[in-house]
């Protein structure tokens, strides 16, 4: 009757996973609070506005740009040298003030590379002193145009590139978001594990305290030797280390995800996540989709068009300079600003600078050179990494296909060391095993319980990974999307 009480305690506390009265959190629960909370939510958005902020500039820049430029009314009294009409060095008193402004209306030209402006100027000059007098210039209109090169245009390189750099920054936020994912299972799951262990550890410490009561009795009244006794108060110490150990771990886990959910209360109970049906993905189909959703197709593009820019500005730059600046306007001045208006002035000038390198020890050539040689790393890395990129999806596929055994292997583990545990501590308290043969019992319990949480984590991971890989949901049959933050 008395061992049949004591079997009853032993056994009647069931083994659960861990779990609080206060609310709890999902995988799915954690991830949507880390894609809205998170420090990497929060430096993806950051990234984004960059990108987007730096393409509405380059828009910007075909934009026909205005500006006024204005000196407010500046004062010099003092004694400058300056050349006279002869050539000579004299110093003169200067004693006068000055007004201009300078209104201008500035075009890019995409199609050479070069910007046009128009321009209307208007200045006055007060002199002080023995023998007063003010001046008056106007520009009513001037229209310039300049170029730097006219074998190397900037506008028509990043009318190619920065479309890109838009597009890859889009699809770079999405892979961002299935990251924050991947890393909030991360996290989870290390919570979760070390909360169940810290349930193993509490559950055994109370197993073994009732045992080792158990023992003493036994010992008392002679039925097992001193040995046995001294190993069971021994797994009793261990069992209290265990729990002080899993305790501070939980501590440490609850912060690290509560702090990457941005969550104030660090008391997060966590529900454990359902098994997910292992469904068929086909090799082909995933690196097809990761072609067209992925950023690293894009990014090989880009990167090759900026190499090829880098070296056509080293072509245009380093053989022939030719350069260009054309004016063409009208001016006058005097002493009454009403009568500016009359006769104009012909402003018109053009200049053409040209510059051809006769002999600079290699300096251009090597320039060349170095572009080129820039240009086909660039195509060997991008091949390299092409083939990497279609390796690792084509792998990953292959591993998830083995996930469904490898969890089902795992499930039936656990069932089987809990059944053979139980077993084992009713034969142990009816005194037909030794404390070596439950220890055992014990361990195998309790890593078969922790080898399918790790199997349950490897195949959540596994699937956000390949969402991560090819910005394709295969369990929706559809492409991932999240909505556009701009």
């Amino acid at each position: 009757m008395i061992k049949k009480i004591i079997v009853t305690s032993v056994l009647i506390v069931p083994f659960l996973f861990y779990a609080q009265t206060n609310n709890k959190i999902s995988l799915k629960n954690a991830i949507k609070l880390a894609q809205e909370k998170s420090v990497d939510y929060k430096a993806a958005i950051n990234k984004k506005q960059v990108n987007y902020w730096r393409f509405k500039n380059f828009k910007s820049t075909f934009l026909p740009q205005i500006r006024i430029d204005a000196t407010l009314p500046s004062y010099s009294n003092s004694t400058r040298r300056i050349v006279n009409d002869n050539g000579q060095d004299i110093f003169v008193n200067q004693n006068q003030s000055r007004l201009d402004a300078n209104l201008s209306i500035t075009q890019s030209v995409p199609y050479t590379g070069g910007s046009f402006s128009l321009n209307t100027q208007v200045e006055r000059i007060d002199i002080y002193g023995d023998n007063p007098k003010t001046g008056y210039s106007v520009i009513p209109f001037s229209i310039n145009y300049f170029q730097n090169s006219l074998f190397y245009n900037p506008y028509k390189w990043n009318k190619k590139i920065e479309p890109l750099i838009l597009e890859e920054s889009k699809k770079d936020f999405v892979e961002s978001m299935e990251q924050i994912a991947l890393n909030t299972s991360t996290r989870f799951f290390r919570l979760l594990k070390v909360q169940k262990q810290l349930k193993i550890s509490e559950k055994n410490l109370s197993n073994q305290d009732t045992l080792f009561q158990i023992a003493k009795a036994r010992f008392s009244m002679g039925k097992i030797a001193e040995n046995d006794l001294l190993q069971m108060e021994l797994s009793l110490l261990k069992s209290k280390n265990n729990v002080i150990k899993n305790e501070i771990a939980l501590k440490r886990a609850t912060q690290n995800l509560g702090r990457y959910l941005g969550l104030k209360d660090q008391d997060v109970a966590l529900v454990a996540p359902s098994k997910l049906e292992i469904f068929d993905v086909d090799p082909e189909k995933a690196i097809e989709e990761a072609k067209s959703n992925r950023k690293s197709v894009i990014e090989f593009r880009r990167r090759r068009l900026e190499a090829e820019k880098e070296l056509a500005r080293v072509k245009g730059e380093n053989k022939l300079e030719l350069n260009v600046r054309a004016n063409l306007g009208v001016s006058q001045q005097g002493p009454v600003f009403n009568e500016l208006f009359n006769d104009f002035n012909k402003q018109q000038n053009v200049t053409l600078t040209l510059g051809i390198p006769i002999f600079d020890w290699g300096v251009a050539k090597s320039k060349r050179k170095m572009a080129k040689a820039n240009l086909d790393l660039v195509d060997t890395n991008i091949t390299e990494e092409k083939q990497a990129f279609e390796q690792e999806i084509y792998l990953h596929t292959l591993n998830w296909s083995n996930q469904k055994s490898f969890l089902k292997t795992s499930d039936k583990a656990k069932e089987i060391a809990l059944k053979r545990y139980e077993i084992t501590k009713k034969r142990y308290i009816l005194g037909k095993i030794t404390i070596t043969d439950l220890n055992l019992a014990q361990q195998e319990k309790d890593q078969a319980i922790i080898q399918y949480l790790n199997a349950l984590e490897k195949v959540w991971i596994d699937y956000y990974t390949l969402r991560r890989l090819t910005l394709y949901d295969f369990e929706t049959n559809q492409k991932i999307k999240v909505t556009d933050v701009f």
